[in-house]
């Protein structure tokens, strides 16, 4: 009998142990904000100790990324004095394993990251100094990974900033909060935008937020605009010229010349007679013609560009046929007024083949923007409800602007497409 309440007890304190163990282990020893010392006990349960000690917010243990606004000055982690402007990347990430007063970082690579999508964001501009003391800047972008790995690459604050270079893409229309707010825009407005010190509001979580803008140089202001008017990312006129997707030439880019998002897309069948009677004379036209009465439609001039796309996908369509006496096609503007064209006595059908009405078929055809089909896409419980018992079928075309989609993009798309059904690919 004693020796069973032996080895009972024994059996009981071998289970008692292991609480022991972590019951000694339950005083937390740390630093407050303030770097004073001290000790709190936590509460010790089933979940591993280092657990209950990081979900305690005495510990001060983070394990998610803080906000790049608390990096900055005035931010909750005081990381700058305040008569500095820049400082190393590097430092502001090792000031969390330096100072014990700051949050422990669990992961050191969060900060990294963090200051990199301040960067994308526009609340924090990212210079490299080369030894020859230029320099270049990244704002609104993600550095490279050469620029990442440079211990000398410096979070600079957008007031204290000049860019070395303006990204391209940055000017998308309605990229840029407060630019494109009353489009179209003039050159000499972006000028402004950039002329340093430019502070605009941006939509946070419910609130509004100041967002300062870094300067730029007029010379690069108009390297970029130039770049993004040839890449088809903005569209420029100036009195009777509209570039697009083209050179602009020389003298057309003053203060005065207007900026504004690409063209839409024409469709082939809008330069038929039935569309544009003005443009035609007992069956036959010119580009030139074509492109005026486009442009009246439109109620400004359309870059040829967007007109030829216009022309060349009519004839190879068969809307158009280029008369024997016409000019050799395509061509520049300049050509368009000997470009003769003509409607094929057999004209093919004004719609595309596969939208074309059919006999005790109910069709209904819109251009959708995405926004709208999603809101379609939303509706078709609905739809479903009410044909229920009836053959619906979609037929699904999609037409994406060609210029600027690179290789990649395009790879990415088909991509998306094919999950959802294997023959909606772009071409």
């Amino acid at each position: 009998m004693r020796e069973q309440m032996l080895g009972a007890n024994l059996e009981m304190a071998k289970k008692l142990i292991p609480d022991g163990i972590r019951q000694a282990y339950s005083i937390v020893v740390t630093v407050s904000e303030k770097n004073d010392p001290q000790a709190f006990k936590v509460t010790i349960g089933s979940d591993p100790l280092f657990k209950i000690i990081k979900d305690d917010p005495r510990s001060r243990i983070q394990e998610t990324a803080v906000s790049a606004d608390a990096l900055l000055p005035g931010g909750p982690y005081d990381l700058w004095r305040d008569s500095e402007t820049s400082r190393r990347l590097k430092d502001l990430e090792g000031a969390f394993a330096q100072f014990p007063h700051l949050p422990k970082m669990i992961n050191r690579r969060a900060i990294h990251e963090t200051l990199v999508d301040g960067c994308i964001e526009g609340i924090l501009v990212l210079r490299l100094v080369r030894p020859d003391k230029t320099f270049r800047t990244f704002w609104r972008q993600r550095p490279d990974e050469v620029a990442i790995k440079e211990p000398a690459l410096e979070v600079v604050l957008p007031e204290n900033a000049i860019l070395s270079e303006l990204p391209v893409d940055t000017l998308t229309p309605n990229r840029l909060p407060g630019l494109w707010d009353t489009p179209p825009v003039t050159l000499n407005k972006i000028f402004d935008y950039f002329s340093g010190g430019h502070v605009t509001k941006v939509q946070k979580q419910g609130y509004e937020e100041p967002l300062t803008i870094p300067k730029v140089e007029r010379d690069v202001v108009m390297v970029s605009v130039s770049e993004a008017v040839k890449a088809g990312i903005l569209w420029l006129t100036s009195g009777p010229a509209s570039i697009w997707a083209e050179e602009i030439p020389a003298g057309l880019l003053t203060e005065d010349a207007v900026l504004q998002a690409p063209p839409a897309m024409i469709s082939s069948v809008d330069v038929l007679p039935s569309s544009l009677p003005d443009a035609w004379q007992e069956e036959t036209t010119t580009a030139l013609a074509l492109s005026a009465s486009l442009s009246k439609k439109a109620g400004q001039a359309l870059p040829w560009k967007r007109v030829r796309e216009t022309i060349d996908g009519a004839i190879r369509a068969r809307y158009l046929v280029t008369n024997v006496d016409s000019a050799s096609w395509p061509c520049e503007y300049p050509v368009a007024q000997y470009i003769r064209l003509g409607v094929p006595k057999e004209a093919p059908p004004t719609t595309p083949p596969s939208f074309i009405p059919q006999p005790g078929i109910l069709t209904a055809e819109a251009e959708l923007s995405p926004n709208e089909l999603q809101d379609l896409a939303d509706a078709l419980g609905d739809i479903m409800k009410v044909v229920a018992g009836r053959n619906i079928k979609f037929n699904i075309r999609i037409e994406l602007e060609a210029e600027g989609v690179s290789k990649e993009d395009l790879e990415k798309l088909n991509k998306i497409l094919q999950e959802t059904n294997s023959r909606l690919q772009l071409k």
